[in-house]
């Protein structure tokens, strides 16, 4: 579908830094010019246009953890969660998902994650992905992650390779750094990411796997990407440790109990930034169509739950409420995963740049929503969905 001609007129922006009352044209999928003054168009163009009246706008969000296949698994075929769907995505004020695998990568593979991306991407949404899984061999498409990198457009890593997690393949030094440097020479050939993704468990060995890495190996630390680094207090605080020496790391906007040995979303990147770890190389996931499980002593599933983008919209309105700028926490939503992710067009907002963008209502909850220019969300109600959503 071609984005018609459209108009926003008196947006405050956050591009993400403050850009105070501006003016928008968006076509063709684009913003096609932004200004203090609105221009002069000619009514023959048909140009519609839409008065904000001062609601800030902002890029939409990439979510740089989503499983856009479903997740889960852990207890049994039944407890496979079933793949969000479009509006879920949208309503929340992401327009931006990378998918993943998790735990089980064995009955839900790269192509069927792939095929998620692709009809997410036919339907407008903004889609990459990582291949493999939890697991060392990772499953991949070409027999290696280089390959798969290479040759398919919407890969741009590997992940999420579980570490200090009873789930894990309990990989080795060399098996992190093998997987590693598949991933960072493929990047180097396709100008891609080429991260490693890593999701990190509650177990006591933590981070020392990516020290390890970087004290033996020649490989960069933005190869690195651990997420997860809020699930324990000692856990974030190795994290802040690696994001010093270079690595980027993903904080999850998880449901924590008072009292529980973790970090909610905002306390932690409240305490990220204070630290003085370099502001761009922290980010907010949301762990999307992820199961959220609790285990016992044995390893076994005490409890479930399953995470959903609207944990970034939630866990941005919790900073607001702290007193913190908006231009101060956005990066982490916005800017920052895109420049980590190498996602040309994404994350700000500026001429040339994908229309993908999100108008905050009066109560801090989406109130438009436009992916490549066209409307999915106007006045916090739902107006284009997916092919199978009612």
């Amino acid at each position: 579908m071609t984005a018609p001609l459209l108009l926003l007129r008196n947006a405050d922006v956050y591009a993400p830094e403050p850009l105070g009352r501006r003016h928008l044209l968006l076509g063709g999928g684009k913003v096609l010019w932004m200004g203090a003054s609105g221009p002069g168009l000619p009514e023959a163009l048909g140009v519609e246009t839409i008065d904000l009246e001062g609601a800030r706008l902002l890029p939409g969000f990439i979510d740089g953890h989503v499983h856009a296949s479903g997740g889960g698994g852990e207890a049994g075929f039944a407890s496979r969660v079933p793949a969000p769907l479009l509006s879920r995505y949208t309503s929340a004020g992401v327009t931006t998902v990378i998918g993943l695998l998790g735990t089980d990568d064995v009955s839900r593979g790269t192509s069927e994650l792939l095929s998620h991306v692709y009809a997410l991407r036919e339907q407008g949404l903004g889609a990459w992905a990582y291949c493999g899984g939890y697991h060392i061999p990772p499953t991949t498409l070409t027999g290696s992650v280089r390959g798969d990198i290479v040759f398919s457009d919407a890969l741009i890593g590997v992940g999420e390779v579980a570490i200090s997690d009873h789930r894990s393949s309990q990989p080795t030094l060399d098996d992190v750094l093998r997987l590693a440097s598949e991933a960072h020479v493929a990047g180097l050939m396709t100008g891609k990411a080429g991260i490693v993704h890593l999701h990190l468990g509650d177990g006591p060995r933590g981070l020392e796997l990516v020290r390890q890495a970087l004290d033996t190996s020649e490989l960069p630390p933005r190869v690195f990407q651990p997420t997860h680094v809020n699930r324990r207090k000692a856990l974030f605080e190795e994290a802040l440790a690696l994001a010093k020496r270079g690595c980027h790391v993903d904080i999850t906007a998880f449901p924590v109990e008072e009292g529980e040995d973790a970090w909610p979303a905002d306390e932690a990147l409240v305490r990220y930034l204070d630290s003085g770890a370099p502001a761009e190389r922290v980010s907010i996931s949301s762990d999307a169509g992820g199961c959220l499980p609790c285990f016992d002593a044995h390893g076994r599933v005490c409890g479930m739950d399953v995470g959903h983008s609207g944990a970034l919209l939630e866990t941005l309105n919790a900073l607001l409420a702290r007193g913190l700028p908006l231009e101060r926490v956005l990066p982490a939503f916005t800017s920052n995963v895109a420049d980590l992710l190498r996602l040309p067009g994404k994350g700000r907002i500026r001429a040339g740049m994908d229309a993908d963008l999100l108008a905050l209502d009066a109560n801090g909850a989406a109130g438009h929503v436009w992916l490549g220019g066209i409307a999915h969300l106007r006045a916090g109600e739902v107006v284009r969905r997916g092919m199978f959503e009612r």
